[in-house]
């Protein structure tokens, strides 16, 4: 029974040095999208962004606004191109992280784990019944005044509860990355290094 998982442990070690770069890759081509469109979202509707940003009443009450929407913004696009291609990977993965840590204290913490409402989760919200009672009743008045087999076709409706799961998911892989680097053969830093070395 064990010599089949020492065989296994053997072809892992031996082509773990081989495939050491799909981890970092996989990682980067992941986090790009991420933040491309965050970045973007930002930058197209950039003047709401700014109000959100500093408005105390409605929104994160930050200050400087607009420096916090242009610095939020530039990080998440250049962050994104520059993951894309493995350049300054460990640089860029620092103001992301940073910006990663001001969505998860500022936005999404007060709403607890989920991402998503889902009475199965370990961590369900607070308003967990009324979440479910919101549902029923979108679910009610798509099914009577909508086409609610087109509006599902490509999944269900769902209850976003804007808790820290994705941010914090996010960072993780930012924190893998700032450790890890770009990775070998498909990231200009590994190119770079390997000119200068």
């Amino acid at each position: 029974m064990i010599q089949p998982l020492i065989a296994l442990q053997r072809v892992l070690d031996q082509t773990q040095n081989r495939i050491d770069f799909l981890a970092p890759l996989a990682l980067r081509l992941y986090l790009t999208p991420v933040f491309l469109t965050a970045g973007l979202n930002k930058l197209y509707g950039f003047e709401g962004v700014v109000q959100w940003f500093g408005n105390a009443d409605w929104g994160l009450g930050l200050p400087l606004p607009w420096l916090m929407a242009s610095l939020a913004t530039a990080t998440e696009v250049i962050g994104a191109v520059l993951l894309l291609f493995g350049f300054g990977v460990r640089w860029v993965t620092i103001p992301l992280m940073i910006t990663m840590l001001v969505a998860i204290f500022s936005v999404h913490l007060q709403h607890g784990w989920q991402a998503v409402v889902d009475p199965q989760s370990p961590f369900p919200p607070e308003d967990i019944a009324e979440a479910g009672e919101r549902l029923e009743r979108a679910r009610a008045i798509l099914q009577e005044h909508g086409n609610y087999e087109w509006l599902t076709n490509s999944g269900n409706f769902v209850i976003s509860n804007n808790g820290v799961e994705w941010a914090v998911t996010y960072l993780i892989m930012l924190l893998a990355l700032l450790i890890l680097g770009g990775g070998r053969l498909v990231s200009i830093d590994y190119w770079i290094r390997k000119q200068l070395m």
